[in-house]
Parts: structure tokens; C-alpha cells; sequence
């Protein structure tokens, strides 16, 4: 049905699919999260926020281990790569959103003060660690991991966690904490009222202007500073590669070639940017439910902002470039991915589909009335 080079391409963009799925339906929950001990100002308003993603966070989450499975099976070298070289950074995320069950679970069983402010707190952690280090591994991943492969293609990773803490990608947490703590003030401007609502308001101001100046600062950054990476060697891309045969070089500002090479790539930044102006005049004219639906298109544009520019890099290395896992050399096999996609095609439709009726069933705003009626039921 497809040739090699397609179902890569396809698999590259469910890949990318995935990635936004997740930070879309699940930012927002990080986003609350974060937001959780300080706009909450009293322990009826922090449960609204709670009940505001009760029932569909555990469903957001589950992106995530899609992301994870798929990646094991379309993009096996780069599951492999990513989760035993980054193994600290990965525990440390598991760690983190191991808070958010437990915290949702059990925060509202006592009426004790300190209990519930103390899982308030863990739930804090559990939106902060995971925006943190998701966003410093993007950050790295433009910037390139301390990888390389052998003559036996076993990967040695290089370096260390702190490592990972270099300037841009630090810029990249500061662009990826404050446009989930965006789209969170968003989603709970649109799901509560009254003085909630409107805490909510002030935060979507100031982190907006924060995600459009820490945006705005690495685009320029990638376009003058930063080594981005190409091959400069001649690759089939209907076959199965030697990932170490390619000849990789790093100079400034190749992350902008795909940029004059296609030029509708450069849409994505610009309705990142425009988007987020949007956001904040709709919260202004208070049509919460369309600027929720520009947040979660604002952070799509994010990703694929980062992503088209790395294009068709996944994994760069800065150790060895050349091995560095592209596209064309780190996916599954042909059958592999021919019968993936076919499994993809009958099931994702279902899963979007379940999603939207969730979220039609549970529309609506969630009101401290609701919190007084259902005390000893809601979280």
C-alpha cells in the first residue's frame, strides 16, 4: 500500500501526534497542578479545581503510555536510546506523576488541614516535575544527547543528568512551564466561576506574555546560536539503513533550513505566537471555550515548531553525530510498520472519538454548590 519512505513519514507524524495529544489533554491537568496551592485560596476552591479534571485526568494520562508503546514499536532504537541513556530524568518523571493518583485519591479523606495542604503540594510537584523535565528533554534534544552507537550498534550514553542543565535548555522549561501553566488557567477559566475564575484570568495574563517572550527568545536563539544538525550524505530512504554509514554535520542555524524548504513550516511558530495573543483577548472578552480551544492549538504549534525544525532528526547526537538517530535509520521494519499502522488507522478513531463523547458528557462548570452537595463523593 505504501512504500518504506511513506509509512516512515507517517509514523514520524503519529509520532508527533502522540507528543501533541499528550501535552494537549494532559497540559492542562499539569497546568492545574501547578496552580493548585496558589489559586486555591481556601480548601473548597482547591477541590474545584480538582473536580474541574476529576474525571478525565486519569484518561489524559494514558496518552503518555501510548507515546510510550508506540515508541517501542514504530521507533524501537530511539525507545531504547532515550529511556536507557536518560534513565535518571525518566525515574524522576515516573517519581512525579506517581504523586498525582495517590494525591487525588487520598487528599479529601481527612479533614485535617496539614493533610490536605500537604497533598496539595505533592500534587503541585506532580504537575511541576513532569512540565520540567519533559520540557528540558525537548530543550536537549534540539541541542543534541551525549550518544553514540558502536560497531555493534549498542548505544553508550556519555554524559550526565546534570549535564542536561545547560542555558537553552533551560530557556526551553521556562517556554514549556508557562504555556501548561497557560492552558491550565485557560481550561479553569472556562470550567469555574466567580473569584476562581477570575484568579484564573490574571494567570492566563502573565503566563501568556512569559510563554511569548521565552518563545520568541529561543526562535532566535535556534535561528543565530544554536548548532542544529543535517546530512550531508547521500541516504536511501526506502531501505533499512547503517545508522553509522551517514556523514552528520553541526553548524549554527541549520535548524532553519527546513524552514526556506518548506515553507509552510513556518506557520506553526507564527500561529504559536498569534495564538496566544488570541487566547488572551478572547479571556478578556471572556469566550473561554474557544480560547481553550486556541491554547491547545497554540500548544500544538509549539511542538511542531521544535519538531519540523529538527526534522529528520529525532534524536541528534552531539557526541558522535553520526549517530544520530533520524527517521530514515531508526524506525521498525517495513512489515512492522505496515502492520502498526493498519492497528492505528481502526483503533486511534475510537480513542479520539471515546475522548470527545467524555468530554461532551462532562461539560459544564464545576461550582463550590457542586463541592457542598457532593462533599463526601467528589475528590
Amino acid at each position: 500500500m505504501f512504500d518504506y519512505e511513506t509509512l516512515r513519514i507517517i509514523w514520524w507524524f503519529i509520532l508527533l501526534f502522540l507528543v501533541s495529544g499528550f501535552a494537549v489533554m494532559d497540559g492542562f491537568d499539569l497546568g492545574i497542578g501547578m496552580l493548585l496551592p496558589f489559586l486555591g485560596k481556601t480548601d473548597d476552591e482547591r477541590r474545584v479545581m480538582l473536580n474541574a479534571i476529576g474525571p478525565t485526568w486519569e484518561g489524559n494520562q494514558t496518552w503518555l503510555v501510548t507515546l510510550g508503546g508506540i515508541s517501542f514499536g514504530a521507533w524501537s532504537l530511539v525507545y531504547a536510546t532515550l529511556f536507557s541513556g536518560l534513565y535518571t530524568g525518566m525515574l524522576i518523571l515516573l517519581f512525579g506523576l506517581f504523586l498525582r493518583p495517590v494525591g487525588f485519591d487520598y487528599r479529601s479523606k481527612l479533614t485535617n488541614a496539614r493533610w490536605r495542604s500537604t497533598w496539595d503540594w505533592a500534587l503541585f510537584f506532580g504537575g511541576f516535575v513532569p512540565a520540567v523535565v519533559l520540557s528540558l528533554a525537548a530543550g536537549n534534544l534540539m541541542i543534541g544527547l551525549p550518544f553514540k552507537f558502536d560497531n555493534d550498534f549498542r548505544s553508550h550514553y556519555t554524559g550526565h543528568f546534570l549535564d542536561l542543565l545547560q542555558p537553552f535548555a533551560l530557556l526551553t522549561v521556562i517556554v514549556g512551564v508557562s504555556l501548561f501553566c497557560l492552558h491550565g488557567a485557560v481550561f479553569l477559566h472556562w470550567r469555574t466561576e466567580a473569584l476562581l475564575a477570575e484568579r484564573a484570568r490574571r494567570v492566563i495574563i502573565w503566563s501568556g506574555l512569559l510563554f511569548l517572550a521565552s518563545f520568541i527568545m529561543a526562535g532566535i536563539w535556534v535561528a543565530l546560536d544554536l548548532e542544529g544538525y543535517r546530512i550531508s550524505s547521500a541516504i536511501d530512504t526506502n531501505i533499512v539503513n547503517n545508522l553509522l554509514a551517514k556523514i552528520v554535520i553541526k553548524e549554527n542555524g541549520l535548524w532553519m533550513t527546513n524552514y526556506s524548504r518548506y515553507p509552510g513550516l513556518m506557520l506553526s511558530p507564527m500561529i504559536a505566537i498569534l495564538g496566544t495573543g488570541l487566547v488572551l483577548y478572547l479571556t478578556v472578552k471572556c469566550r473561554s471555550g474557544i480560547a481553550f480551544l486556541i491554547s491547545s492549538l497554540v500548544v500544538m504549534c509549539t511542538i511542531i515548531t521544535a519538531a519540523g525544525s529538527m526534522f529528520p532528526f529525532i534524536m541528534p547526537s552531539i557526541t558522535v553525530p553520526s549517530s544520530s538517530l533520524t527517521i530514515w535509520d531508526a524506525s521498525a521494519s517495513y512489515y512492522t510498520l505496515h502492520v502498526l499502522f493498519f492497528v492505528t488507522v481502526i483503533m486511534m478513531p475510537v480513542v479520539i472519538g471515546y475522548t470527545l463523547w467524555v468530554y461532551r458528557i462532562m461539560r459544564g462548570k464545576v461550582t463550590i454548590e457542586d463541592i457542598e452537595t457532593n462533599r463526601n463523593v467528589l475528590y
